[in-house]
């Protein structure tokens, strides 16, 4: 208490006690590329005649430019494709840089704002290891999103998934092989397909797009070539996040700038993947959509094999743990114990409200458990303090059914 000597007024702030709980962000991704120190743009020729023969000696309709990345495992931040490009290049010819500037460029796209981006050599591919990805990014709080566009190696998707499963707050996006086009019923642990896990999405087949290199090396072609999705899927997940919420389901989305499938999916074929958690993007009505939300998996993954499940538990707990770290080394009592229930039941309740959560009340929604029950003496004597809570979370409506009959006419 201040010590008065004076007669008079005095006003004294008070501390509220409250600690709200604010929401972590969802949809910042990571992506990873390979490819080497220098790189050959594709620029168009200012002395090309269209109305000649194209001839790479005398009438080329494109010039090339050399290009110096930033150094292998430098980590950048891109907020917009422009540094993107200032920092790994523009678009280019057959190079496996292309598959990354199209990732890239498909998320900004499709509604990302923010990306970490960090490169290897293509003959280091081996060296992309979950201990590699928790040196570049495990110390970046905000990724949450995980990806290596084009690069398909089964190592190098385990080492993700392995990443993702570590941090407990992240998700990782996987490319299938540019061959596969499913046909055949696949699984994970296959050849071409990683292990099961309800930290990751797997996604086929390929999509096509519009690549200004290869238009500019061609000017009569039509310049589509076919690009790994998962940097335009990202995007999809941040639109999502941002225009309904992460516990929304990333699918029935269009692909924007995806113009074609370098195989198309039908319904049977789509059957047999589902339950393993294969995603599929598909030809519908002449739209590019994603037409799958299932965790590698699928079935096997129990009360995790939708996509939008696991990650709505990612932003609860990191939301949870980062909001409630004010607690720690306090005193260990009945009025600690009120202040962490009141801010996650505050938490939760606004969770609900959002249609995150399934129940017509918030108490039908969540429950938060607090009390002696949860802490008795030898708990304290640990100096822990728990806290139970319970959430009913809304399941995505994956197969909607009408049940349709004929009246008779006398009804």
């Amino acid at each position: 208490m201040p010590t008065y000597l004076s007669p008079g007024v005095y006003v004294e702030e008070v501390a509220s006690g409250s600690a709200p709980i604010a929401g972590v962000g969802t949809s910042t991704a990571g992506f990873i590329g390979a490819f080497a120190d220098s790189i050959n743009i594709v620029e168009p020729n200012p002395d090309y005649d269209p109305s000649q023969p194209i001839n790479k000696k005398t009438n080329p309709a494109h010039i090339t430019t050399t290009f110096s990345p930033v150094n292998v495992g430098e980590v950048k931040l891109c907020t917009n494709f422009s540094e993107f490009k200032k920092f790994f290049g523009n678009f280019t010819l057959g190079a496996n840089q292309n598959k990354l500037v199209h990732a890239v460029y498909g998320f900004f796209n499709n509604g990302g704002t923010r990306c970490y981006v960090v490169r290897v050599l293509n003959k280091n591919i081996s060296h992309i290891t979950a201990e590699f990805l928790e040196k570049k990014f495990g110390s970046i709080d905000e990724i949450a999103i995980v990806a290596a566009p084009g690069i398909t190696d089964k190592n190098v998707s385990d080492a993700i998934i392995t990443h993702c499963q570590n941090t407990q707050d992240r998700f990782a996006i996987l490319d299938s092989p540019s061959d596969l086009d499913g046909s055949k019923t696949m699984q994970p642990g296959d050849d071409n397909v990683p292990g099961r896990s309800d930290y990751a999405a797997f996604y086929l087949p390929w999509i096509q797009v519009f690549d200004p290199a290869t238009k500019m090396e061609n000017p009569n072609g039509d310049g589509l070539i076919y690009v790994p999705p998962s940097g335009h899927l990202a995007g999809i997940y941040a639109r999502v996040d941002q225009q309904r919420g992460v516990h929304k389901a990333p699918a029935n989305e269009t692909i924007r700038g995806a113009l074609g499938l370098q195989h198309n999916i039908g319904k049977a074929e789509q059957g047999e993947l589902n339950k393993h958690g294969i995603n599929c993007i598909r030809n519908l009505n002449g739209n590019i959509r994603v037409w799958g939300a299932r965790t590698l998996g699928g079935d096997a993954n129990g009360e995790f094999k939708y996509i939008n499940v696991r990650r709505l538990f990612n932003y609860l707990r990191e939301s949870i743990d980062e909001g409630t770290q004010w607690s720690v080394f306090e005193p260990n009592n009945p009025e600690l114990w009120s202040k962490i229930t009141r801010n996650v039941n505050a938490f939760l309740t606004n969770m609900w409200s959002t249609g995150a959560l399934f129940g017509n009340t918030p108490e039908e929604a969540f429950y938060v458990k607090c009390d002696e029950e949860t802490n008795p003496p030898e708990v304290r004597d640990l100096g822990q303090v728990v806290t139970e809570i319970g959430v009913a979370v809304a399941k995505p409506a994956e197969f909607v059914i009408f049940r349709i009959s004929q009246l008779s006419g006398s009804q």
